[in-house]
């Protein structure tokens, strides 16, 4: 039996059911575990109650004293430092990266009218949306998938942003008025994709999850997470990335974009490497974006 360790929320406990799921499949006994975080019962923003790790320290705590065997978080809520006794067992198929409108009356962001208020939590979105220069008001919102949409459907505000992925795994993206182009808006680094934690020295577990990795998706959220790291920034930072295996001219490589957050601006880079060494890539970038601020 593996016992599978989950945040109670909705989404939390869908994304857990895919990975039980997939593992079932595989011939293996699966229990979910229903773990409340700190993230969960304290409703303050995020970057007052401890940014990084919020969502995902109980889990953690809950491996590493043998009462669950994985965890199945948002990669997008894991720290980039690694914990002593873990390990990331599988990084599955991400799925689409982007972050999506919820607006009111099916508008799209560009036609949004000026000083509509736009909510996120997310400080990556603030310092994006205001550089569009579009003119909307953004607020900050805390809360699961049915309170931020809710928001819009009881017109107390004119749009949410939020990400794609959740949305798709909670069988809502019908409600998505416009997928914002990575042009416009960066993701969260991580953000669409999935980390199974477990404890280092488990061999039986980790030679269960190993079906479930995809490699191409670890190189790009590995790079992602490198370029935060290096900028040392939590996951409450202005911080965008988004990094792709692509087909070039001497077979794959590694693209990576990155977006920075600052008082006059963001600044946007990207640049190209090999995709078996995403950490270089990702420290260059973020060293490019360190000089040029």
């Amino acid at each position: 039996m593996i016992r599978l360790g989950t945040r109670r929320s909705k989404l939390a406990t869908a994304q857990s059911t895919i990975v039980a799921d997939q593992l079932r499949a595989l011939g293996h006994e699966v229990e979910l575990v229903l773990i409340t975080t700190t993230g969960d019962v304290n409703r303050a923003p995020v970057e007052q109650i401890g940014g990084t790790g919020i969502f995902v320290s109980a889990l953690r705590d809950a491996l590493l004293a043998h009462e669950i065997d994985i965890a199945v978080h948002s990669l997008k809520d894991l720290p980039t430092t690694p914990l002593d006794g873990l390990t990331l067992g599988a990084i599955p198929v991400r799925e689409d990266p982007r972050d999506v409108l919820v607006a009111r009356d099916g508008l799209t962001l560009g036609e949004l009218p000026h000083g509509a208020l736009v909510g996120t939590g997310a400080a990556r979105r603030v310092a994006q949306l205001d550089a569009l220069g579009l003119g909307v008001e953004c607020t900050g919102i805390r809360g699961n998938v049915d309170t931020r949409i809710g928001l819009v459907t009881d017109g107390k505000l004119d749009a949410v942003v939020l990400a794609r992925a959740g949305l798709s795994r909670l069988g809502r993206l019908a409600e998505v008025t416009e997928t914002l182009d990575p042009i416009q808006v960066l993701p969260a680094p991580g953000q669409g994709a999935l980390g199974i934690e477990c404890r280092a020295d488990d061999t039986d577990v980790l030679a269960a999850l190993a079906p479930l990795e995809d490699p191409a998706t670890r190189v790009a959220v590995t790079a992602e997470r490198q370029l935060m790291a290096t900028l040392e920034a939590g996951c409450t930072a202005p911080v965008g990335a988004l990094a792709e295996v692509v087909e070039g001219e001497d077979g794959p490589e590694l693209w990576l974009r990155g977006a920075l957050g600052q008082d006059d601006g963001v600044r946007r880079l990207s640049a190209n490497g090999p995709v078996d060494d995403p950490v270089s890539l990702g420290k260059a970038l973020a060293n490019e974006l360190l000089e040029r601020t």
